[in-house]
């Protein structure tokens, strides 16, 4: 079989040039360019070694394209549509892709995503305040009783603290979150709007070593000390670059899809 196939195969021995590069051979009458056969070593991303590997990779792409000329032959037209509509799908793929790859590529530059984060501010930035606390957790269904004494407990932590001021102390005495008791009931920097509201209000509105008075929210009875008054922390710019560019290349490819839309006439036939 493979005989048969390169009979059908002629490598010419003088090329001719053309804009689609120099012919280097023909298969079945049809001309084969040497731009055409590094288009598909490109595709294929093949390293190409040496001349004789050059030479092993053309004789395979040209039997392959013999090959498939011989079997095409062999399909009545209903198959012969299939195999087309799958190689226009592809082409269509392979135009919309390349084109956006390389549009999206200029248009969306590094310049342009400096650009947004600087006019976005608000967009990248988060008020944080950093605060500590003493919590006495309450459980489902207490009674109002053992509220009550849940309540007796923080306000003599409260009372405690006011008097001594040694957050440290009284979160490890008192407080029954246990991670941060160990640290002093320091909760580190907390990000406004991402934690309980209730709690998230209270500390917000709080100033620097200024402490509250036991407060309900889901979790128990809170103490809060705020160690440093909320401030604006804007987010690295290396940090959100990528989600920066993953927003302008989507914006910016819509706009473009829309308007390339707009420019196609199509009609339906009645």
């Amino acid at each position: 079989m493979k005989k048969l196939i390169l009979i059908t195969i002629v490598i010419l021995l003088t090329a001719c040039s053309g804009d689609q590069g120099e012919v280097i051979a023909t298969v079945n009458g049809r001309d084969v360019t040497s731009n055409e056969f590094d288009a598909y070593v490109a595709f294929k991303r093949i390293q190409i070694r040496d001349a004789k590997h050059k030479t092993a990779l053309l004789n395979q792409y040209l039997e392959r394209d013999a090959l498939s000329d011989a079997i095409e032959s062999k399909y009545d037209d209903s198959t012969k549509i299939k195999i087309q509509a799958e190689v226009n799908d592809f082409r269509r793929q392979a135009n919309i892709s390349r084109y956006f790859e390389s549009y999206l590529k200029e248009t969306v530059t590094d310049q342009k995503i400096q650009n947004y984060y600087a006019t976005h501010e608000d967009q990248y930035s988060d008020t944080k305040v950093h605060v500590a606390h003493v919590l006495i957790r309450l459980k489902k269904n207490l009674s109002e009783t053992e509220r009550k004494a849940k309540l007796t407990v923080a306000t003599e932590a409260w009372s405690k603290l006011k008097a001594s001021g040694d957050m440290k102390k009284i979160a490890d005495d008192y407080s029954e979150d246990r991670i941060s008791a160990k640290k002093g009931g320091d909760l580190g920097w907390l990000k406004k709007g991402a934690i309980d509201p209730a709690f998230s209000k209270k500390i917000f509105e709080m100033k620097k070593d200024e402490i509250s008075e036991p407060f309900e929210t889901s979790f128990g009875y809170h103490i809060v000390k705020i160690i440093d008054e909320p401030k604006v922390v804007k987010k690295p710019f290396e940090a959100v670059k990528g989600d920066i560019r993953y927003l302008l290349r989507q914006q910016t490819k819509q706009a473009k899809l829309d308007s390339l839309k707009s420019e196609a006439k199509i009609s339906l036939q009645d």
